[in-house]
């Protein structure tokens, strides 16, 4: 059973699984709307997950073409154009972002300047 909270047009506002101030409604947990609303935030944390796992693979392939490259088996020039400008970018943008850790200094006793 749910405790649910429903705003002025009927809609759920709030679900849980414990009592809480302001219920007012339970509905059983096969209910159709309960369903819903779980579903909901699968999909929204199944997004998620996914988001930041296509930028973890970005990183990845970007690190494996690197590593193609340095030894020789691949060559960017290998790559449509678009592909070349985009991975250069990338490569660019990460280099001068790498310059901007040493604008942050510590003393000797491991605090900021």
């Amino acid at each position: 059973m749910y405790y649910v909270q429903r705003d002025d047009r009927g809609q759920l506002q709030r679900v849980e699984a414990a009592e809480f101030s302001g219920f007012n409604e339970m509905l059983p947990s096969d209910h159709v709307e309960i369903q819903a609303w779980f579903a909901d935030d699968v999909v929204e944390n199944s997004l998620k997950q996914l988001k930041q796992s296509d930028l973890d693979m970005i990183r990845v392939l970007e690190d494996l073409i690197e590593v193609l490259t340095a030894k020789g088996v691949f060559s960017i020039t290998d790559l449509p154009p678009g592909a070349q400008a985009k991975l250069l970018s990338r490569a660019s943008a990460r280099e001068a972002l790498g310059g901007l850790n040493n604008l942050i200094e510590e003393d000797e006793n491991g605090g900021l300047i």
